[in-house]
């Protein structure tokens, strides 16, 4: 079996994929799989989307699918910032700096893919097995027992997912694990797992760093990344329609 990054929730922060690919790179990963939320929130929609499309597959986020339609539930900030990336994708203010080619091939990445994605007993969705786009499924909801049987009742071995920002591991005892209670990995036995990845553009676990999970055999491990967190704050502030909040955040990691 080929060594995998798994990672989730870019959100158009260039420095974190980028600093996430290289790493990845240096410890050997072959493959690459994305959870969704490629944009949203960031100032690099179009560039992180070019990347995006050379990874081995990837999964539509809520954020991906608000900016080919409508969103629902969005914050102002969020949807301030949906509408703005939405203006990027479709080239307003990108016509004569690169070919339509490149334009509409973004669009039409992003309106091509799968909610779910399904390998033997693997699954890969953005928000739950329940519902792949839109649900969150935090750590909290441990103690929501009817919730977690039937998320669990849905899963045959394994479920990665992102969505809430927040890794870690949802065991079928009742368990979350953070990363920092797997200094040795996860090993992948014969109970089920959901897997939240965490965040590469917006970590909302109080640490800063990108963090993705890298999928070696039947262990897995997450990975924290430094990235020029600057560099993307400072870009977020020069973008009069996304909010500095936007970019803020980013330096307490929530």
């Amino acid at each position: 079996m080929v060594k995998r990054a798994i990672l989730s929730d870019i959100h158009g922060n260039l420095e974190a994929l980028t600093s996430v690919l290289a790493d990845a790179k240096q410890r050997g990963c072959e493959q690459i799989v994305c959870l969704g939320d490629i944009v949203g929130y960031g100032p690099n929609p179009c560039e992180c989307v070019d990347q995006v499309m050379q990874f081995d597959a990837c999964i539509l986020g809520n954020h991906d699918l608000a900016a080919l339609f409508d969103p629902e539930g969005f914050s102002n900030v969020a949807e301030q910032a949906i509408f703005w990336t939405r203006q990027q994708l479709e080239g307003k203010h990108r016509v004569g700096i690169e070919p339509l080619a490149a334009i509409r091939a973004r669009l039409d990445y992003l309106s091509r893919l799968p909610r779910i994605r399904r390998e033997g007993h693997t699954l890969f969705v953005h928000g739950s097995v329940r519902n792949p786009v839109n649900e969150y499924v935090f750590p909290e909801d441990v103690y929501n027992r009817r919730k977690m049987e039937k998320l669990f009742s849905m899963v045959q071995k394994i479920c990665f997912q992102g969505h809430t920002h927040v890794p870690g591991v949802f065991t079928s005892e009742g368990q979350f694990l953070r990363p920092t209670d797997l200094t040795e990995g996860y090993l992948i036995g014969e109970e089920k797992s959901l897997v939240n990845v965490g965040s590469v553009g917006q970590p909302r676990d109080g640490d800063w760093r990108s963090c993705y999970v890298i999928l070696d055999e039947n262990r897995l491990f997450f990975q924290r990344v430094e990235y020029d967190l600057e560099t993307t704050v400072a870009k977020i502030h020069a973008i009069e329609e996304l909010d500095n909040f936007l970019g803020d955040r980013l330096r307490d990691g929530k």
